[in-house]
């Protein structure tokens, strides 16, 4: 397989880059609000606002997890860029039909569709993994994971000022639009890196490929961390509207002021993640997932002693630095420890493990918050990143170039 020009690589890169963006900022348009939307909708069955907030977004996880890994298998043998396709503008689709549910009930279902078509970030980082050359892996996968932390940092704000100005539902068809806007992008500018037919045929089935990326050294391990991570984090999605209303003493602009919570992890997410990725590339990728760790694990332990909206703002720009670190780390690590050809694969396997974190974490954060009150998933989430930074880190194999398939 030739290898992929400089000027080609870069060329894809950016307009990855801002297709990530501009998806980014249209997922989490709709995020600050989805449980208070819930609310809004009501139960047809008369179940539990806090049970079908968390049932929201473990549905979507629940059918990502089964579907990621097919998805990221046939981007190995079809091609990359197709599947980023396939994410997006499926993606605008079900988005847009989610403006016009009739219960918290059809919401659900709706994303639990989502699940089964999307996954732009796991597509998009597929694509990019494969056409960069694997000293730069850090540089470009931290450049992905920016453009996704400015995507996450603009929407919310986005988000919570249209849905409190304009209702819930005017967010959807903005998602929509802008998802199909970074389906075009990459229709357009992306060049993908040729699938080598012969591949095809070596790599064998789904479960042979699936099963050789497994008993790569050090995938499990990440994985593990990556699940951990996730998990920790996820147990607050749900959690986290309700918490800033709580302590919100006028009661108003509720969904604003949990855009600006969201957006200020994003934004210093932003800030830091190219650099850190940079970092990595340099002093190693391990190091600096350590660092990144414990900074979370602080952060979250922290938060369960907030009593205003501010020391959550405040405590949110800490995460967001811990995820500039971490989300680059981890990405690379996966990078090196698989073979060319193989990116699809491993990375179809990681949004499935993400997936699946996310499909349990919300509803064990609201059982926690419903059982103990809204501070506890806080504290469980620091205990957690503690935990996996004394286990599992100590444990990952040394970083390597890759072999190739050909």
């Amino acid at each position: 397989m030739e290898p992929t020009s400089p000027v080609r690589w870069k060329r894809t890169l950016y307009i990855a880059v801002l297709a990530q963006l501009t998806s980014a900022v249209g997922f989490s348009v709709i995020f600050p609000f989805l449980p208070l939307y819930v609310q809004e909708l009501g139960s047809r069955w008369g179940l539990g606002v806090e049970f079908l907030a968390g049932m929201v977004f473990s549905a979507q996880s629940l059918t990502m997890m089964v579907a990621s890994p097919i998805w990221g298998a046939l981007a190995d043998r079809y091609g990359r860029k197709l599947m980023v396709e396939r994410a997006t503008f499926g993606g605008a689709v079900i988005i847009f039909l989610m403006a016009f549910p009739r219960s918290a009930e059809e919401l659900v279902l709706l994303r639990a569709v989502q699940g089964l078509i999307t996954g732009v970030v796991s597509a998009n980082t597929a694509l990019v993994a494969a056409v960069a050359p694997r000293e730069r892996a850090g540089y470009a996968l931290g450049m992905l994971q920016t453009a996704l932390a400015a995507g996450v940092a603009i929407g919310p704000l986005v988000g919570g000022v249209l849905s409190d100005t304009f209702g819930y539902r005017v967010t959807f068809a903005v998602t929509a639009a802008l998802l199909f806007i970074a389906g075009l992008l990459v229709w357009w500018g992306v060049e993908d890196r040729p699938v080598d037919p012969g591949a095809r045929r070596r790599v064998g089935s789904f479960i042979q490929e699936w099963r050789h990326v497994l008993y790569e050294p050090g995938v499990l391990r990440v994985f593990g961390i990556r699940f951990a991570s996730r998990f920790a984090r996820a147990i607050l999605a749900p959690i986290l509207p309700l918490f800033v209303d709580a302590l919100t003493a006028s009661r108003t602009g509720v969904a604003t002021l949990t855009g600006v919570v969201t957006a200020t992890r994003a934004f210093s997410a932003t800030l830091s993640t190219s650099r850190l990725g940079q970092l990595g590339d340099r002093i190693g990728h391990r190091r600096t997932l350590r660092m990144a760790i414990l900074v979370l694990g602080v952060a979250f332990l922290l938060h369960g002693a907030a009593t205003s909206v501010w020391h959550l703002i405040l405590l949110q720009a800490l995460v967001g630095v811990g995820l500039g670190g971490l989300n680059p780390s981890v990405s690379a690590l996966l990078a090196h420890y698989v073979q060319e050809g193989e990116e699809g694969a491993v990375y179809g396997l990681e949004n499935s493990v993400l997936a699946a974190a996310r499909a349990v974490a919300p509803m064990v954060g609201a059982s926690l918050a419903a059982w103990g009150g809204l501070r506890w998933p806080f504290v469980l989430s620091g205990l957690i990143y503690l935990v996996v930074a004394f286990t599992l880190l100590p444990t990952l194999p040394d970083e390597r170039q890759p072999l190739s398939l050909t």
